[in-house]
């Protein structure tokens, strides 16, 4: 008999019992005499049986709230694809009792993401998803939770040394490494190739430092294997303010204008490659390769126009999602969870950007 045809009077029947004493074994509840129980153990043990964990739950008055804690998505559009992802599990997952509320928090701002997770703190949630782009603030609240006995998932930004429940999102390292392979594609001859960061606290993001030494660990693994005494390769790396202050054109203005440099290619480590693309279509630069991340609509304009050449989908809808889903798992379905759930990164073209913009999302 399979497993989805086994049912509690089948069980029953089996044992020669009645469904109700099934149900009591069943639930631990009611008095049963040992004999009794083991029997009906014995003979959901021969039958395969498996309770329906959809339909204990449905049959529930259980509730569950989960906090999500990621930065705003009106004050920076990578952020709406994930906010969407979360909003889409939550509604499929209403009907077993969870409710899921987001607390926005600004990527500028260290005092709004404390704010915003002290508040998601107070709301004793029964379990928190989280994008912890602020990593020293961010140590004190999983400390926190820790203490409380609050299950967490990180999304977006893997922190190794922490016991999350799980983690769900890319492989900053192995993007970075990607990154380095997509920048240098086709270029044998020697040149610059330069990482950008814009408006990032470099050193309290772990995501982009992972970037960052995937890169450079592609070009190390390159001039490893090089017949010259010296890499034909150079790498930087620059951080940029706000594209909206003076010192951004200031500075990207040198670096073109420098033709010393031999600039080849340029790496953006976050969504903004679209901030790059003006100038290097400014300069009649097009010949220099620019790599960045995921599928914004200023991202895909430049991708068209030639100006960028990949983009790396970090997949950030799935990522929201399948955070949300982890924490299901975990409360209401009472599965195991895996620690990691790494996401693939699809490497994007003018080619084939068509079909990632038309394929289904989770």
């Amino acid at each position: 008999m399979s497993k989805t045809a086994v049912r509690l009077k089948d069980i029953a029947a089996k044992a020669n019992v009645s469904v109700g004493t099934v149900d009591r074994v069943l639930h631990n509840r009611g008095r049963v005499s040992e004999e009794v129980r083991q029997k009906v153990l014995l003979m959901m043990k021969e039958l395969e049986y498996e309770p329906n964990m959809i339909a204990r739950t449905l049959g529930s008055n259980r509730s569950y709230r989960l906090a999500v804690l990621q930065p705003d998505h009106l004050l920076d559009p990578y952020w709406q694809a994930p906010w969407d992802g979360i909003e889409k599990a939550g509604r499929e997952l209403k009907q077993y009792g969870i409710n899921v509320i987001i607390y926005p928090y600004s990527l500028t701002e260290v005092s709004s993401f404390i704010e915003q997770a002290e508040a998601a703190t107070a709301s004793q949630p029964d379990g928190i998803l989280i994008a912890p782009l602020f990593y020293r603030e961010s140590l004190t609240f999983f400390a926190r939770w820790q203490a409380q006995s609050i299950p967490y998932v990180l999304f977006n930004t893997y922190i190794a040394e922490l016991e999350s429940l799980s983690y769900v999102g890319q492989d900053s390292y192995q993007s970075g490494f990607l990154a380095g392979k997509l920048v240098q594609f086709g270029q044998a001859q020697p040149g610059t190739f330069l990482i950008v960061h814009i408006a990032e606290d470099v050193a309290n993001s772990v995501h982009v430092t992972q970037k960052e030494r995937g890169f450079r660990d592609y070009f190390a693994q390159l001039a490893a294997t090089a017949t010259e005494a010296k890499s034909p390769y150079t790498i930087i790396s620059i951080d940029l303010p706000q594209p909206t202050e003076p010192s951004f054109a200031r500075q990207l203005n040198r670096l073109l204008d420098d033709e010393a440099i031999q600039l080849k290619g340029i790496f953006v480590s976050t969504s903004k490659a679209y901030e790059i693309a003006p100038y290097l279509q400014a300069y009649q630069r097009e010949n220099i390769r620019l790599v960045g991340y995921d599928l914004l609509e200023k991202n895909i304009h430049f991708l068209n126009e030639n100006i960028i050449d990949f983009l790396i989908n970090q997949n950030p809808r799935e990522q929201g999602y399948w955070g949300i889903f982890t924490l299901a798992d975990l409360l209401v379905f009472k599965k195991e969870v895996l620690p990691l759930k790494y996401l693939p990164l699809d490497i994007i073209t003018k080619e084939n950007l068509q079909y990632y913009i038309t394929a289904p999302a989770a």
